[in-house]
């Protein structure tokens, strides 16, 4: 079944769904099939694969001089989602980027995607390049997510990005978008940020999911807000629970939002990593306790670094 029908569905049925990251080039798939497998175990409604540019890298090739060369460290985001579909029986949702890639690339990812039967996406601009100051869209790419969802809607009506019409349209893509709580770190304000979600939403966009959060207010204002803008579509709480000490200050930095101060003040009590695993699993499930309460029924958990913590809390909140 389709995300966006698993979504929709009126019936009041909490529901999971998880992000996971492909393995670093080289590393082998090992790791990951098996957090694959314990998140399996709690029925997801699907499972979504994240995707990354590629990078340039600097090698030292001696006498004092460097070669500079691209690399994807984390490639393999349309196989592993196919693979996790093969072997497990859950629909998957990969994420298709602006970020290092032309139009012509984006349109080989579509018809590979057709091939392999995924027609779940999630479309979103990517991260600005480590060396870049700001975000640089790829010569004949995207500069933004509104760009790649025309794309895709152009696919969906049967032409490809240069007009030439495909012979054999395949299955039409569903599309679900990025959306920010505590806004997008290069919008101007609020405001703005939110007029582009309805920009998505008017060009297709299906649903939206959360950037991960702490502070649930800050989620039922934004929806609050985006309701009265006429952002009618649903609008998935993205969660993460803190695995780890250093994530006080990493996380707030990487992902541009708040920690709670209540939060801050018990993390800083931790003594070791365990315990503010422990503490994130406590936090989160209180969290998701408060989601229901307000009628939330789909959560999506970003699970890296922490899917053993997430098992933990999904089962906690089916006690």
């Amino acid at each position: 079944m389709a995300v966006a029908n698993i979504i929709s569905k009126n019936d009041n049925e909490r529901q999971f769904s998880f992000e996971v990251l492909p393995p670093l080039k080289g590393t082998g798939t090992e790791r990951l099939f098996s957090d694959i497998e314990k998140l399996c175990r709690l029925n997801p409604a699907f499972i979504n694969i994240t995707t990354h540019h590629s990078e340039y890298v600097y090698k030292d090739v001696g006498e004092g001089r460097y070669e500079r060369s691209r690399v994807r460290r984390r490639p393999g985001t349309i196989a592993v989602a196919a693979a996790i579909q093969q072997r497990f029986g859950v629909t998957v949702q990969p994420h298709i980027i602006c970020s290092g890639a032309t139009t012509e690339d984006i349109e080989y990812e579509l018809l590979d995607l057709q091939f392999l039967g995924i027609t779940d996406l999630l479309l979103l601009r990517g991260d600005k390049a480590r060396e870049d100051q700001s975000f640089k869209p790829t010569p004949g790419g995207h500069a933004h997510t509104t760009d790649l969802i025309r794309q895709v809607q152009l696919f969906n009506d049967g032409f490809f990005y240069d007009g030439t019409p495909i012979k054999n349209p395949g299955p039409k893509f569903d599309i679900g978008v990025a959306c920010y709580p505590e806004k997008h770190e290069e919008a101007p304000n609020m405001e703005r940020d939110m007029e582009y979600l309805r920009q998505k939403q008017e060009l297709g966009a299906q649903y939206a999911v959360t950037q991960l959060f702490f502070d649930n207010q800050k989620y039922f204002d934004f929806v609050e807000k985006a309701r009265l803008m006429g952002i009618t579509i649903p609008i998935i709480p993205g969660i993460k629970p803190l695995a780890k000490l250093s994530q006080l200050t990493v996380v707030p930095r990487t992902f541009h939002c708040d920690i709670p101060e209540a939060l801050a003040k018990e993390i800083v009590k931790c003594k070791t990593d365990e315990d503010a695993r422990l503490l994130g699993i406590e936090w989160t499930t209180e969290q998701c306790r408060e989601l229901y309460q307000h009628g939330i029924c789909d959560i999506h958990f970003y699970t890296v670094s922490a899917v053993d913590s997430v098992v933990e809390i999904v089962r906690k909140l089916r006690a």
